[in-house]
Parts: structure tokens; sequence; C-alpha cells
């Protein structure tokens, strides 16, 4: 029984995401992924393992059962489109005007790498629908400030973050007038409209202070031949968000409550101020956002943006931040 198009479709991107995931695939992958029922997702994979009797079925950690596949099982199976390198170039754009340069250098060779599987007689067409993709997006990295990283010192930090070498770095702060030499454990890095290296500093007076480094702060970088253990508590994702932007200060840190008017509340429903907010909107039509974070500094640059549109409500040190300083002629807000 030969299957339907959308379905054949459907069943290849199915073996080439199960394929590409070293610990495999949960059914809840699998909803997610191509938004099916439950139901649906078991006879999908029922399907995989009929076609595929190499598949690997086990229980992990969480006595979830998973299923595994040879690397390279459907290789000379999978179709690469130029929707999907159009997506790889850019991002590629996007993590050079983030100053990702390591990252950017990375996923070029991986666009090389890829098209070096596709089949000689498909490149000519694959690179005219590319082309067409990208003109038709208005392909070109927007406009704007963006930080100047030294490429050599970025890629001596990429490697000391993987390998766990501790580096001797010259830093100047913004208000410092001149370097200082530092040893820092680094655990990595954060994006944003400037570059910041998050890293252990044993010299500060809190002995297990995590602390963040503009990277165009940092003069000079050597790995040294020392090691550090990464603390098996430390998440990345989770000490970000504990920052309104990239910049945090333990002192500040608190709940953050701010008030949209109702005429700005249908466009502030349109951000994401904070990955951890919460939304509510009162009888006037008035919206209410509330999260926990610090960085005031960074609050008040965006807080500006609206106007007089937002009333901070919490904390007091933001509110007085920001008092005298909101305004009334914007034309519109973000």
């Amino acid at each position: 029984m030969i299957m339907a198009s959308s379905k054949a479709e459907q069943f290849l991107d199915l073996t080439t995401m199960v394929s590409g995931r070293r610990t495999g695939v949960t059914l809840e992958d699998v909803i997610e992924r191509f938004e099916v029922s439950h139901r649906t997702a078991q006879r999908m994979m029922r399907s995989l393992e009929d076609r595929f009797p190499e598949v690997e079925i086990f229980n992990d950690d969480e006595n979830r059962k998973r299923w595994r596949m040879p690397g390279g099982t459907v290789r000379d199976l999978v179709n690469i489109t130029a929707d999907e390198l159009a997506a790889i170039d850019l991002g590629i754009v996007h993590l050079k005007h983030d100053g990702s340069v390591v990252e950017a250098k990375a996923l070029e060779s991986l666009r090389e790498k890829v098209i070096s599987m596709i089949p000689r007689q498909r490149i000519s067409r694959l690179e005219t629908d590319h082309d067409a993709i990208l003109e038709a997006q208005g392909f070109v990295a927007r406009s704007g400030p963006r930080p100047r990283i030294d490429e050599e010192a970025a890629g001596i930090i990429a490697e000391a973050i993987k390998a766990c070498r501790v580096l001797e770095v010259e830093y100047r702060s913004a208000t410092d007038k001149a370097g200082k030499k530092r040893l820092l454990s680094p655990y990595g890095l954060l994006s944003g409209l400037r570059r910041y290296l998050v890293a252990h500093d044993p010299s500060d007076r809190r002995k297990n202070a995590i602390k963040t480094f503009r990277m165009d702060g940092i003069l000079s970088v050597r790995m040294t031949d020392d090691f550090f253990e990464r603390p098996e508590d430390f998440n990345l994702q989770a000490f970000a968000n504990r920052a309104f932007g990239l910049y945090q200060r333990d002192e500040e840190y608190g709940e953050v409550i701010w008030r949209f008017k109702p005429e700005a509340a249908l466009q502030a429903q349109g951000f994401l101020f904070h990955p951890d907010q919460t939304e509510e909107t009162t009888e006037d039509g008035s919206l209410i956002i509330r999260f926990k974070a610090s960085g005031h500094l960074e609050m008040a640059w965006h807080l500006y943006s609206w106007g007089d549109k937002v009333e901070v409500v919490e904390p007091k040190a933001l509110r007085d931040l920001v008092k005298g300083h909101t305004r009334s002629d914007f034309p519109s807000t973000p």
C-alpha cells in the first residue's frame, strides 16, 4: 500500500527526527512536533517499527518510552530543501550581528557540510530556489547598534568554556579607567544588544559569585593550564532568566509589576517581557505584567520607549529611576 504524499512526507520527517536525536524521541515529542493526538502518535511509531526493524526501543530515567535509530539509517532518504538552507543563512547573519562570531563560523561550516551531501544534479535548482526565497524574505541584517567582538578572543573563550579551563583576562569595566587582571572560570555566554561572558570570579568577596563581564571590556585573554569544575546545579538559562536583559545585580532581584494603560494594552500583549511573566487584564482594560528579575537600568531603557503609556507599580527603586523621564508626545508605542 502506497502512502498518500502528505503522509509520506510526514513519515519521512518522523524518521529523520528519530534518526537525528541521539537520545531518541518520546510520544510527547512526536505529538508536539506533528501536532497530532496521542493515539495518532502511537500509530506513527508502530509504522516506524514495522518499516525499520533496527529501531531501538527503551525506557529513559523517567520511565518514558523512547525510540532511537542508528545514525545514517535514513541518510539517502533525506531531502534538503531551499527553505532549510535559507534558514541556515538567516541564522548565520543573526549570529554575526549579535557578535556570536564563533557560533556563526560553526554554522557556516555546517552549511558547507550539508551542501556537500546534496547530489550534484540538484544543486543548480536548489540554489535558484534558495536565492528566490532570500529575496522574497527581504534577507538582510538589520541596521542599528551591534557589539564589536574580537574574533580571536571569542575563539579562546569558547574553547575554554568547552574544556573547563580557567581564563586569565584583562578586563575594564564601565567604571574603570584601566584594565585589571582577573582569573575567571567561564560558564557560558549571553547574547543581546551586548555580548556577556558568564563566569565565576574567585576574587569576589562573595565566594561563589557568578558574574557577567562585557565582551567588549575584555582587553586581552589567555587560556591557562588550570581546570575548573562547573557546578552541577548551575543552569545558564535559569541564570539568564534572573535578568530582564543581560546585566544583573543580586540586590535588585525581586518582583516587578508594570501597568500598561488601556490604549497600549493590546500592543503590550504582543511582547514577552520575561519568560516567567504573568498577565492580568483589569476592569478598565489595563494590562498588568508581573515577573521576577533584576537589571533596573535595562528595564528603564525599555520603559522609556513606551512613554507615559506604562506605570511602574513595583519596585520602588525602578519607579524612582524612571520618574520624570516619561513622555506623552511619542507618536506610537513599540
